[in-house]
């Protein structure tokens, strides 16, 4: 079952879920990491190209997923109006924040005016480059939405174990591509 209907998920729902957790833990691990590295460490350079390419590559994932999201059904939610709000306010900051994050990853890496080696397949224009103390503001508000993010990535996910094992709907496995209890 590819598609998504109604009642449950389809699988190209379900893969770009996950992947897009696992880049977003990823990200944010290694974006740390990153800031621990001295010029001298042999991963200071290195790292930043996996860390761009990884980014552009969720950039085009989250892309495809939200062009995805509009033009497939989608599960009916569970749980009373305020919840259902709460989810889809949840879920629209969970995108609004995805973007900011990636909008300022790029904004800090083309504030030189060079373009981003994605893997070595592509490059990817800087466009912007015409602000005073880009990277540094662009550094500060993707520190700060990345935050944002993780934090909520966690909200989202201690509510779909809420929605498990308190409520006893089938919310998160719906995502997993569990079938429903009988």
């Amino acid at each position: 079952m590819w598609r998504n209907t109604t009642q449950h998920w389809g699988n190209i729902s379900i893969v770009l879920h996950w992947l897009s957790a696992l880049a977003v833990i990823g990200m944010f691990a290694s974006g740390w990491w990153m800031t621990t590295l001295t010029y001298y460490d042999g991963w200071y350079h290195r790292a930043p190209w996996w860390h761009k390419s990884f980014g552009i590559t969720l950039l085009i994932v989250t892309g495809l997923r939200v062009l995805w999201r509009i033009g497939s059904a989608t599960p009916l939610a569970h749980g009373h109006t305020h919840e259902k709000r709460a989810a889809l306010a949840g879920h629209l900051l969970l995108y609004l924040l995805l973007f900011a994050v990636m909008a300022s990853g790029y904004l800090i890496s083309t504030a030189e005016g060079k373009g981003i080696e994605v893997f070595g397949w592509f490059s990817v224009p800087a466009l912007f480059t015409s602000f005073n103390d880009q990277a540094t503001i662009a550094g500060a508000a993707h520190w700060y939405c990345a935050w944002a993010l993780i934090v909520l990535a966690a909200g989202h996910a201690l509510f779909a174990l809420k929605h498990h094992y308190l409520d006893r709907t089938n919310t998160l496995t719906r995502m997993l591509g569990v079938k429903a209890r009988p």
